[in-house]
């Protein structure tokens, strides 16, 4: 056996990696997540229908013009996208979005989606001050598997929160709306003038930030909009 697999082995036997959705082993090429809770994931397959049928692109449909509404996975309460979304969140466990990003963007890549129209990757910012509490962006990591898989640039300071606001968790549609109808900027708008540009974020709910984002962009000059997030959850 090659060396570096003993030291790997031997590394892995003092500190064994715990998957992260259910707190197995995870055996020797396993990535932060096993196989068994990968192969449980609800995913959406929303790339795989038309846009007039795809019930995401319908959320936008008469507030913002969006040419691609994708989310990998279905958000359930108390179930495992749940449990990953908060280790990611709030368990300084940004990995796992990068895993996500990169298992997305495989499928995506693999239906032709996104790899030949979409020239920025734009993750939804959070404000400074929450940033420097938590100490990273969890959306970062999935914009970044999801460049890494699909070839694409990805710049983590396109968008701008310029207000800072108070959690959207408890808030219904209009509120949502209200908490961020003015809080994102377009730092650069030479940077996304002309361009399609994919805003990703962790949950899609009702899609206010999402929209909101979508259409500072547009008004900077950016040709088209598209949004992916990790999960959505149902109405």
């Amino acid at each position: 056996m090659p060396l570096p697999s003993l030291v790997a082995d031997f590394v892995s036997l003092l500190f064994p990696q715990l998957c992260l959705g259910c707190s197995d082993l995870l055996a020797r090429g396993e990535d932060h997540i096993c196989t068994s809770c990968r192969a449980q994931l609800p995913f959406t397959d929303y790339h795989l229908l038309p846009e007039a049928e795809n019930p995401l692109a319908r959320r936008f449909w008469g507030k913002v013009p969006v040419q691609h509404a994708l989310s990998y996975l279905r958000f359930l309460r108390r179930g495992r996208v749940q449990h990953l979304l908060h280790q990611l969140k709030y368990r300084n466990q940004p990995e796992i979005g990068r895993v996500l990003g990169c298992w997305y963007g495989a499928e995506l890549a693999r239906h032709g989606l996104l790899t030949h129209d979409v020239n920025l990757i734009a993750p939804v910012p959070l404000h400074p001050r929450k940033l420097a509490k938590r100490g990273y962006n969890q959306t970062d990591s999935f914009a970044q598997g999801l460049a890494d898989t699909l070839q694409l640039p990805w710049q983590a300071e396109a968008l701008r929160r310029i207000e800072h606001t108070v959690s959207q968790t408890r808030k219904n549609r209009v509120q949502r709306w209200e908490n961020v109808a003015e809080v994102f900027a377009v730092a650069n708008p030479a940077e996304v003038a002309g361009k399609h540009v994919l805003v990703v974020d962790d949950v899609l709910t009702t899609g206010a930030t999402l929209e909101a984002c979508a259409l500072v962009l547009l008004a900077a000059g950016a040709r088209a909009v598209s949004i992916a997030t990790i999960a959505c959850a149902d109405r």
